[in-house]
């Protein structure tokens, strides 16, 4: 049951952000924003599809303890694509709200992803083994989630500022990813019940695709 109701929904997941990506692609018009915004689509579900396909194979044949490096391998680009995706984010934040230099605030998020990224590159991480350390598991979501929380205060702080009704919710969707993704990150191994978080994380994902999708199709109404 497990097999057929957690491949379904990824499957469903995986379609939906990079079918709206390609979409919000072909439909930009060349219009950055939403080119970016489709872009960043379609890195969050290439990025995803590395872990929840292995993963989707493994539950539907012998079991995930049979596919300890293939989901490793695939949690591994996962994080990557995921500093990716926030990196991106940050951009339809600048282009979004026509923000105009502040070279500092860019470089302090360049830090904190390559920080992120290069943490993940250390053999501590002990990706492709079934006891991959908790302490690495940390270490490395910490610049992630400095990275998370910048951007939560970015589009929060504009979207007021400008009564941004389109993006006024952008900043709950990115909270609520992680507040469902920290206890996974600290708990899931000892409790194997709180994986289950991922579903709404993964949801939370989707409305921020849908928020910049709904956006642009309402511009391309009014244009």
């Amino acid at each position: 049951m497990q097999a057929i109701m957690e491949t379904s929904f990824d499957v469903i997941y995986l379609v939906t952000v990079i079918t709206l990506g390609i979409l919000m692609i072909r439909k930009s018009h060349g219009n950055p924003q939403y080119l970016l915004f489709g872009i960043m689509a379609v890195t969050l579900g290439a990025g995803d599809a590395f872990h929840l396909v292995p993963r989707a194979y493994a539950l539907c044949t012998t079991g995930l303890a049979d596919y300890t490096a293939a989901l490793g391998v695939g949690k591994f680009i996962t994080s990557i694509t995921m500093t990716l995706f926030y990196i991106l984010l940050y951009y339809v934040w600048r282009l979004r709200y026509q923000i105009k230099g502040q070279n500092t605030l860019t470089l302090l998020i360049y830090i904190m992803a390559l920080l992120r990224i290069a943490l993940c590159l250390f053999p501590q991480n002990a990706w492709t083994s079934p006891e991959a350390p908790l302490s690495w598991g940390i270490y490395r979501n910490i610049p992630f989630a400095m990275l998370g929380l910048a951007v939560i205060l970015l589009f929060y702080q504009q979207a007021k500022k400008r009564n941004d009704r389109s993006f006024r919710h952008m900043w709950l969707t990115i909270v609520l990813s992680f507040a469902f993704y920290i206890p996974v990150v600290l708990f899931a191994d000892t409790m194997p019940a709180i994986g289950m978080l991922m579903i709404p994380k993964t949801c939370a994902y989707v409305w921020t695709i849908v928020i910049g999708f709904r956006d642009m199709q309402a511009q391309l109404q009014r244009s």
